[in-house]
């Protein structure tokens, strides 16, 4: 019977999700952040608003230069030039004062929003820490790192360039359309027929282009997560001479990946040319349209009244009319940037919406010691050597029960989906200071139990108890705090090795972490080294040996001194003679403790004080060491190699 693959395995990880869309309100939430900038974006609005008078004062100025200035010249052969020169010069003034405005509003900009990416990446990792683990089962990690790179970025680019210029572009766009009001409402009426018909074209893209920018930023969050996976296994994949394969694989993706990025980007590249085009006609027409009205002397109505169009008035309309579409072709030569961000944006509140993980525990676990009384009360001590579970009374009070590591599965089932069963009614009894340990084929639902005692799942019928109490009734924090886990799998962070060893308990001493590593024996490798144990390890200590990597991650669990221990193929990666030393050293650590131990090595098992034979999601045996071999069951197979594990 297949099962699903364990958490954190490869194949789980790598599901495909399920389709993502644009959400419509990415642009909304997004506004949300920028009210913490409230006078920042004050100082950049008034800076917009006055680069954009002074956009329209220019267009403006040139009716008045010719009407006033140049015409009169023309015309009576004047050579009385300072009311020009006096123009031209307040006109420059403006212009300066443009200049300066358009310089400071970008940097601004800038600043609010790298201040917006820390805000969200903030808010990202923090969210991350809540998730359960079945989301980092099921998600990619490549596409969960392309979350904070690449579509963050993407909206980095938006804040600081794409929204400064739509701003900037309704703010012009204001201005200058109440300046054409003023020079001629028919012709601002031509304009805005044009403009519409431009802006029915551009919608017609923007659909197109959102699914495909989507699209893109998915492929490439899959094409990250493949690039990860590949780096990971690149050891697998040498011994196994599969760089042709992957390699392969990876032009796969890589071209899925282009195709969507080619499709998007052309998209939104045919709405830049084809708006220039359609501006230049709009010019166009509304030359031929406002010639038409000046040579025939026919009305114009502007807000002002009736009046005639001059040579200075149609020219300063023509350069409105190009300043008047040139926003909108800006608006849509950022538009690819616009769009992708807000793809970007929806995979980021994607992450951000995902549900944090439950926890309905009002249990937690204090550090307690005994008073005059002999009773058990909670102790501000660290190192008093006693913990116990706090539990709050209906009266307002606390009751104090003594953590001693007794645990119990009372007819579990479990599925990791409604459908399937992977566990089918496991009962166990582990007793304080008891070893007991799971063995059994690959998929038998070993790792499982131990992932339930944790809660990283719930169960679907049944009852864990821990000490007598249920374990949905104790907080999450508090019950992983009790147990202290192993696993094959070995995480080291960049850090010195005492670091390494101290995450198990961030409060311990140098002391106590030198005596945890002597306790495993990790004590001798580590003063081999050449800082000792201020010796830096980096990419998860791949300078270190498999073996040794392991004894730090062991010393780790020991420094936590926790009442209850998980042993995970602990010892998988340690040769013979290295694991006789090492399990010395774990069996003072298992002293007093309830141990559950996992191993295909069943050498390491011999010693437990109950074995549960595991097969299929069933105990099928259990009892000692002893008396499985005297059933001649499936332990006794196992054990003398009539029957291999998977």
């Amino acid at each position: 019977m297949s099962q699903r693959p364990m958490p954190g395995h490869k194949g789980m990880r790598n599901m495909r999700r399920p389709g993502e869309k644009l959400d419509p309100k990415a642009a909304k939430r997004l506004l949300g952040y920028l009210t913490k900038y409230k006078a920042r974006l004050t100082v950049v609005f008034f800076c917009i608003k006055i680069s954009s008078l002074v956009s329209v004062a220019s267009s403006l100025f040139i009716r008045t230069l010719i009407d006033d200035y140049i015409s009169p010249l023309l015309l009576n052969q004047s050579q009385d030039f300072s009311g020009l020169l006096k123009a031209i010069l307040s006109m420059g003034m403006i212009y300066l004062i443009g200049v300066i405005a358009s310089a400071v509003h970008p940097q601004i900009m800038l600043r609010i929003s790298q201040g917006i990416l820390k805000t969200i990446r903030d808010e990202m990792f923090a969210h991350m820490q809540t998730l359960p683990i079945s989301y980092f089962d099921t998600n990619s990690f490549g596409d969960v790192m392309s979350r904070y790179t690449n579509d963050t970025d993407t909206l980095r680019q938006m804040i600081s360039q794409s929204f400064m210029q739509l701003i900037t572009s309704i703010l012009t766009l204001t201005a200058i359309f109440c300046a054409m009001l003023s020079v001629s409402i028919y012709l601002t009426v031509v304009v805005v027929i044009c403009v519409a018909f431009m802006l029915l074209f551009s919608s017609k893209f923007a659909l197109l282009s959102g699914k495909s920018f989507m699209k893109m930023q998915q492929s490439l969050g899959d094409l990250n997560g493949y690039i990860e996976e590949m780096i990971t296994g690149q050891k697998v994949i040498k011994v196994f001479c599969r760089e042709k394969k992957v390699t392969e694989q990876f032009e796969e993706k890589n071209s899925v990946w282009r195709k969507s990025a080619a499709d998007a980007h052309t998209y939104a590249g045919i709405i830049m040319p084809i708006m220039n085009a359609l501006g230049y006609v709009m010019y166009v027409i509304t030359a031929v349209i406002g010639g038409f009205l000046a040579v025939y002397a026919l009305p114009n109505l502007s807000i002002f009244g009736f009046n005639v169009l001059t040579l200075g008035s149609i020219s300063s309309f023509l350069l409105l009319t190009r300043n008047f579409s040139g926003p909108i072709m800006q608006v849509s030569n950022q538009f690819n940037s616009i769009v992708m961000a807000l793809a970007g944006a929806s995979r980021i509140f994607k992450l951000l919406d995902e549900p944090s993980e439950s926890d309905a525990g009002l249990v937690t676990l204090v550090n307690a010691e005994y008073d005059c009384s002999g009773n058990l009360v909670e102790s501000n001590n660290r190192h008093s050597g006693l913990w116990a579970w706090k539990q709050p009374h209906p009266d307002g009070s606390f009751v104090y029960t003594k953590l001693s590591g007794d645990i119990v599965m009372d007819h579990v089932d479990f599925g990791y989906t409604p459908e399937k069963t992977v566990l089918h009614d496991i009962t166990l009894y582990a007793k304080p200071g008891q070893k007991v340990a799971f063995v059994g084929a690959t998929g038998a639902g070993k790792t499982t139990i131990t992932n339930l005692i944790n809660r990283f799942y719930d169960i679907d019928d049944g009852k864990i108890r821990y000490d007598g109490i249920n374990i949905n009734h104790i907080k999450k924090s508090d019950l992983r705090r009790s147990l202290g886990i192993v696993l094959q799998d070995v995480n080291l962070f960049t850090g010195t090795v005492m670091e390494n060893i101290r995450y198990g308990d961030l409060s311990a001493t140098d002391e106590e972490c030198i005596a945890a590593a002597k306790l495993t024996n990790a004590d001798s490798f580590i003063r081999m080294l050449p800082q000792g144990y201020n010796t830096v390890l980096q990419g998860d200590g791949s300078g270190l040996s498999q073996g040794q990597r392991q004894l730090i991650s062991i010393a780790r669990a020991a420094v936590a001194d926790p009442p209850v221990m998980i042993l995970d193929e602990a010892t998988s990666s340690i040769d013979t003679r290295t694991e006789a030393i090492v399990q010395r050293g774990m069996d003072k650590l298992m002293e007093g403790r309830t141990v559950f131990v996992i191993a295909h090595r069943l050498s390491t098992v011999k010693n437990s004080n109950v074995i549960m034979v595991l097969d299929h999601g069933r105990i099928i045996e259990r009892g000692d060491h002893e008396q499985l071999l005297a059933q001649k069951g499936k332990y006794h197979q196992l054990y003398t190699g009539k029957f291999e594990l998977d």
